[in-house]
């Protein structure tokens, strides 16, 4: 089997699905549907494993802070204790982002499928498929949709090929909301209206996953929001997208809804969860991180305030009368301000200083 061949049967397998399920419902819209719930039943167990796995390791995230303290000289040793620490625990440092991974083959094979089931040529292609429709008499029909992936003796190939439009409820799934406001307004707020929900439910669906993180917050203000709105962004751009595609990521922010009450449910539920033990040690690996380093602006705050502590006693010692930074002459004695020499008979002499105060106490003054 050539690679070609390969790729082709990764989109023809999904395509001859979707096609039994629009032979079985007679809907397009419907067939959409439940090929949303067919791809979420499939990627909804890796969501649940990657989030088991993903609050495993932050549950562990003190332990690894300690070790990266330890060992923040000597990366072969780091490596080793982090191994022993993930063997002792039984989590799989893996676990957390390779299902994660694995849904995004998913989703660009589904957004082909539905993508091209209404391919029209354009271009060179269109040209040559003009040109096919002459050498057989027909040079004054419309090409239309040569949809691929679909078997030609498919219900879908026979019932989309030479078309202009893929009806379903009184919507035209090959059209884009955009397309639509600018050829019939009215009709393309209809479609507007579509990217209008999906972007809701997505802000639904992240306020959710905000609300579990404000009890004992990873991330930042700022950062929570970033990941509450951009989701909304991307709803915006499918103002782009053929409806049907609109439809599709509908109904999957509809399963995704149910699937994070689910987890709420189950990893969240009780302050003996995993989801709160994650939160807990998360909060205390960032205070050692604050404690211990941290970031730059962490570091440079605390230098800032040891600088400010420090910096009367250090100039207090620093600044000495001119006398006591003058060096004292060679062999000087007490007659020449040599204070702690030695007398004649090695007794040791008052300093010149130590003679003014002794004038200055009472009883001091020298008899005349």
């Amino acid at each position: 089997m050539t690679s070609t061949a390969l790729i082709a049967g990764v989109f023809e397998v999904p395509a001859s699905v979707l096609n039994w399920l629009y032979e079985v419902t007679g809907s397009f819209t419907v067939a959409i549907s439940l090929a949303a719930f067919v791809v979420m039943a499939l990627v909804t167990p890796l969501t649940l494993k990657s989030t088991k796995g993903m609050l495993e390791m932050q549950r562990l995230a003190p332990e690894m802070r300690r070790l990266q303290q330890d060992y923040k000289n000597d990366r072969q040793k780091l490596n080793e204790e982090m191994m022993k620490l993930y063997q002792a625990h039984k989590v799989n440092p893996m676990a957390s982002c390779l299902p994660l991974v694995a849904q995004t083959p998913v989703f660009i094979v589904m957004f082909r499928i539905l993508h091209d089931a209404t391919y029209e040529p354009t271009g060179p292609n269109a040209a040559i498929a003009r040109a096919v429709l002459t050498s057989v008499g027909r040079a004054d029909e419309t090409i239309g949709f040569l949809p691929r992936y679909l078997s030609q003796s498919s219900s879908m190939y026979t019932t989309l090929v030479r078309q202009t439009s893929m009806p379903s409820w009184g919507l035209d799934l090959s059209k884009s909301p955009a397309e639509m406001l600018g050829s019939e307004f009215g009709r393309g707020l209809i479609y507007a209206g579509l990217v209008v929900v999906l972007g809701l439910l997505y802000l639904f669906q992240q306020r959710m996953v905000a609300a579990r993180a404000s009890i004992s917050p990873t991330m930042s203000e700022s950062q929570q929001k970033l990941m509450q709105y951009l989701p909304v962004v991307f709803a915006v751009f499918q103002i782009f997208f053929l409806v049907g595609l609109v439809i599709y990521y509908i109904i999957q922010s509809i399963i995704r809804i149910l699937v994070q009450v689910y987890i709420t449910r189950r990893f969240y539920a009780g302050d003996e969860s995993l989801g709160r033990q994650a939160q807990a040690a998360s909060a205390k690996a960032r205070e050692l991180s604050d404690g211990e380093g941290g970031g730059f602006l962490a570091r440079a705050k605390r230098e800032l305030e040891g600088a400010t502590s420090g910096e009367a006693p250090a100039k207090k010692r620093t600044e000495r009368s001119p006398q006591e930074s003058r060096p004292s002459p060679k062999g000087s004695n007490s007659r020449t301000g040599g204070g702690g020499s030695s007398g004649p008979k090695g007794r040791p002499q008052p300093s010149k200083n130590a003679r003014k105060d002794d004038l200055r106490r009472p009883g001091g003054r020298r008899k005349g």
